[in-house]
């Protein structure tokens, strides 16, 4: 906090001196004095006031060329081959994080060391980890700027009910705060994940609306964790339909106009095809850009494989894929997919998420 100091001089003998001079000779300097004031106020008031902030128009052909190039289709691709991609979605709004940028985001829970990165180290380590990804991807990719982003899970399934029965468990605010003051020292975003059990985003996403009206907050959904029958999270895999993701979008949409804020992000996971049914009607919005995240684990050829089968054949908007640390370094797995793997993509992921 700055703070304006003011301080006092005693006048010299020679200031007391020019004084007396001053009066001695008023009926001359005085007439002077003024008119100098008043030219300086004519000058002062001739001046120019501050330029307008011009707000930058959208400009649908660079879009258009960027979403084709992400595309990603090679050249020699036969042309009978159909191209899904890019997808035809409303256009953002100013200000949209996609398609410019990639988000590099690192996932977890403070309050475990099982979850991902952001529970299982210091916070130093942590963070310098996620900035030697974000170089990496810029090394790989130097068209493409990196914005890091703290994905923390907000509400976590649960194997037990709790209280209300829902089998989730939502996270205190003291820990959201943590996650956006970490946000804050590498100049990212934050995502807040939800597994909501067997609650509903009509009952969830009002409890956290004050972070989804930040303008550097957004959100994540764990179909997996969604459950529709009567198995409890973890023995089945969850889902959610078209409609249940265009609410959470339309809901996020509406905070953004409220508001005035920069279009928010969605991101959906998804790993088998009953995850997200009806995806053909998901409607991405100018407020809100829709991810299809790839989020299984395991060798690279395998998560190759399932992003081919369960993420291009349903194109919606914006792609993502997940990095697992440890799983996908489970036999017979020998390695970890690098960026340029990841880049050969159709199409090329613009959010890689890391657990």
């Amino acid at each position: 906090m700055k703070h304006l100091h003011q301080w006092f001089r005693k006048p010299s003998v020679a200031l007391i001196s020019l004084g007396l001079a001053v009066v001695l000779i008023g009926t001359v300097v005085l007439p002077f004095a003024f008119a100098t004031t008043y030219e300086s106020g004519q000058q002062a008031s001739t001046e120019k006031p501050p330029e307008k902030k011009v707000v930058k128009a959208f400009d649908k052909e660079a879009y258009d060329a960027r979403m084709e190039l992400i595309a990603n289709y090679a050249s020699t691709t036969p042309t009978t081959t159909p191209r899904l991609w890019p997808v035809k979605a409303a256009y953002p709004n100013v200000g949209a994080l996609l398609p410019n940028n990639r988000i590099i985001a690192y996932y977890g829970n403070f309050y475990s060391t099982r979850m991902g990165v952001l529970g299982e180290y210091p916070e130093d380590v942590m963070l310098a980890k996620l900035r030697e990804e974000q170089r990496n991807w810029e090394l790989a990719d130097p068209a493409t700027p990196t914005i890091p982003a703290i994905n923390y899970i907000a509400i976590t399934a649960q194997e037990n009910p709790g209280r209300e029965g829902k089998y989730l468990l939502r996270m205190p605010d003291t820990e959201i705060d943590k996650a956006l003051e970490i946000a804050k020292k590498v100049d990212g975003i934050v995502i807040l994940d939800i597994q909501i059990g067997f609650s509903s985003l009509e009952y969830e996403l009002p409890l956290l609306e004050k972070y989804l009206a930040m303008p550097n907050v957004h959100l994540g959904l764990d179909p997996e964790f969604h459950m529709i029958g009567e198995e409890s999270p973890g023995h089945v895999i969850g889902s959610y339909d078209a409609r249940h993701i265009n609410y959470a979008a339309e809901y996020m949409a509406k905070l953004v106009r409220e508001h005035n804020l920069p279009p928010k992000v969605l991101i959906v996971h998804r790993f088998t095809q009953r995850m997200v049914t009806n995806a053909a009607l998901i409607k991405p919005l100018p407020e809100v850009q829709i991810i299809m995240d790839m989020d299984g684990w395991g060798p690279p050829a395998k998560k190759i494989n399932t992003y081919k089968q369960f993420i291009y054949p349903e194109p919606v908007q914006f792609t993502g894929f997940k990095i697992f640390y440890k799983n996908d370094l489970k036999p017979p797995s020998t390695r970890l997919l690098t960026p340029k793997d990841l880049l050969e993509l159709t199409p090329q992921p613009l959010f890689i998420q890391y657990q």
